[in-house]
């Protein structure tokens, strides 16, 4: 989500679950420890009777640790050690603001949290971070590893660094990537953070200081923590001009580098090392080319390798850009688009000619804070648009907006051209209540699978359930199709069976033209995530495999299943060394292309 500070080695881990864990090795609890650098025992006390969609009641554990934050001033492209004492005049501002937050922290203790941003309910779990793993080799497999399978398989997630000090969202946790390394039959496992500029800054102050844009930036507190921020920005304690993003939703591998992204910050590459391992090369700018944010799902066209994306502001116009990169990484210049307000643009979809753009009714109203609200907002008087935009168009002139009432699609899984009807097919999960992922809200969300039909003749749009049995009907959410395919028409996508709402009981594979679904279960109290569809070698669109980290919430332990698209049978089974959060969004990267990283 787009950050509203964009424009302007602690020792760690904690235990978060629906029930307290089975005894575990020492290898397995080196991951559930943590120290915090502020206390949370009396908000947790009062919300042990906490009850939602995403959890029992939740056990969070937190050693005690200081909470005095060292004297420094930090550089966020600084090494830990590398750092300077405060003046006298940082020192004073230091210890003012440090006293304001602690006034402001105590108001906001004395008020219940929504759901959407209680850490006792969002990161609860196998929701919660754990611990960076250096690689371990030669993990043990049930089954036997496909032999086309070489490369690494990497999946992005949200892992907070540090204990959350009032509210958190689970979408605004440091970013983590995990990565399973298939060489000569045999895997490897590691996983790392990204290392952001936030990322390090808050490591040297050994504390959270950015505000966290859905789980505090909300009400008048909200307004309070970006003025202290600021406060701190102008007293040169925190810098945010090297940026402010989490980096913890998507992976996209462009131009021989592998970028991890969220739609608060340009991306930042990390480097897949020969071991198997992840090293954070720094914040990527396409060598200057890019000066302004990037959202999570850019895409790759598979024929002409170009690389399309946009980018949105909440603060000025225009709020909204298009551009895209050559193979080579070379930028477009910026198409603005015009928008009359700040809309989430969390995804859009490319054809083999158009650019897909949704304008949909969640839109951001920073107003509402001065109101007391969220500045994320359902416009129920707004009505929803697709925007078909020529992927070559040196401006927005000729982009064709068709209306696409009360339609909210988070993600869309594709998009295709059919001329002899002069359409744009669009493929998405229809989310209701659109803004339920952001702001709390009684009615069970729905996330339905839907075929959007965008008549570029006559200006009109048509929408239907692909799954037309409503017996049949399930929410399907996070996944994708056979990316050799993205743009143009397929037959099959992949997607998580997202019940119980928000985790993942299994994957189905949807046959888009008849509704007939296919699924793959994990098992009692085994949940996962994100399926990522690997293309294999034959020609059939869906010949290859599913790669899924499952975790088993009994014996707290992860797997990484290998499942045959064709037939749904497990191939294989890698049995990992420590716990896999439920996550995002990942990539696989062949062993050919990991040979051309730079």
């Amino acid at each position: 989500m787009a950050s509203f500070t964009a424009n302007t080695a602690v020792s760690r881990r904690w235990l978060g679950g629906n029930h307290t864990p089975p005894s575990l090795s020492s290898s397995q609890s080196s991951d559930l420890s943590y120290s915090c650098s502020v206390p949370m025992t009396s908000r947790l006390q009062r919300k042990l009777n906490v009850s939602s969609a995403l959890h029992t009641p939740p056990a969070l554990l937190f050693p005690k640790q200081s909470s005095t934050s060292p004297a420094i001033v930090v550089n966020p492209k600084a090494k830990d050690s590398d750092t300077k004492q405060m003046n006298i005049f940082q020192r004073a501002a230091a210890a003012a603001l440090d006293a304001a937050e602690g006034f402001l922290v105590g108001h906001e203790r004395q008020h219940p949290l929504p759901k959407t941003a209680d850490p006792s309910v969002q990161i609860a779990g196998n929701f919660a971070p754990v611990n960076e793993q250096p690689v371990r080799r030669n993990l043990p497999v049930v089954g036997k590893i496909p032999d086309s399978i070489k490369g690494v398989y990497v999946r992005n997630g949200a892992n907070p660094l540090h204990e959350p000090v009032t509210g958190h969202h689970f979408f605004d946790g440091d970013g983590m990537v995990h990565a399973v390394k298939f060489e000569d039959g045999s895997a490897s496992y590691a996983c790392r953070f990204t290392q952001t500029n936030r990322f390090i800054q808050e490591r040297q102050l050994g504390r959270p200081v950015f505000p966290k844009a859905i789980g505090e930036l909300h009400g008048h507190t909200g307004i309070a923590r970006l003025m202290l921020f600021y406060a701190r920005a102008a007293a040169g304690l925190v810098d945010p001009t090297h940026g402010t993003g989490v980096a913890n939703a998507g992976l996209v591998y462009f131009n021989n580098r592998l970028l991890a992204m969220s739609e608060d910050d340009l991306p930042y590459q990390v480097r897949i090392t020969p071991s198997g391992d992840l090293k954070t090369v720094g914040r990527y700018d396409f060598d200057g080319q890019l000066e302004s944010t990037m959202i999570a799902h850019p895409k790759v066209d598979p024929e002409s390798g170009e690389l399309f994306a946009l980018s949105y502001d909440v603060v000025s116009k225009p709020y909204l850009k298009y551009f895209r990169f050559s193979p080579d990484g070379t930028k477009s210049p910026d198409v603005e688009i015009n928008l009359e307000q700040p809309t989430m643009m969390h995804d859009f979809a490319i054809t083999e000619n158009f650019v897909v753009i949704p304008d949909q009714q969640v839109v951001f109203k920073l107003p509402e804070m001065i109101r007391g609200g969220s500045p994320v907002v359902y416009d129920e008087n707004k009505i929803a648009r697709f925007g078909v935009l020529d992927k070559y168009a040196e401006d927005s002139s000729a982009i064709k907006w068709i209306e696409a009432p009360d339609c909210f699609c988070f993600h869309l899984w594709n998009a295709w051209e059919e001329p002899e009807t002069d359409e744009v097919v669009v493929i998405g999960s229809c989310m209701t209540p659109p803004d339920s992922i952001f702001n709390e809200s009684d009615e069970n969300l729905k996330s339905v699978l839907s075929e959007i039909r965008l008549n570029l003749r006559t200006g009109e749009s048509t929408r239907r359930p692909i799954i037309s049995d409503g017996e049949q009907q399930v929410n399907l959410e996070a996944g994708m199709v056979n990316r050799n395919m993205l743009g143009r028409k397929t037959r099959y996508a992949y997607l998580a069976l997202a019940e119980p709402w928000p985790k993942v009981s299994g994957f189905a594979k949807v046959d888009l033209f008849t509704g007939e679904v296919e699924k793959h279960l994990y098992g009692d109290d085994r949940y996962g995530g994100e399926p990522l569809f690997l293309p294999g070698e034959g020609e059939g669109e869906d010949d290859g495999y599913i790669l899924c980290f499952v975790h088993d919430e009994m014996t707290w332990k992860s797997e990484l299943q290998i499942v045959n698209a064709v037939s749904l049978e497990v191939e294989a089974t890698v049995k990992l060394p420590s716990r896999v959060p439920y996550g995002f969004h990942g990539t696989f990267i062949g062993a050919s292309d990991l040979a051309k990283q730079v």
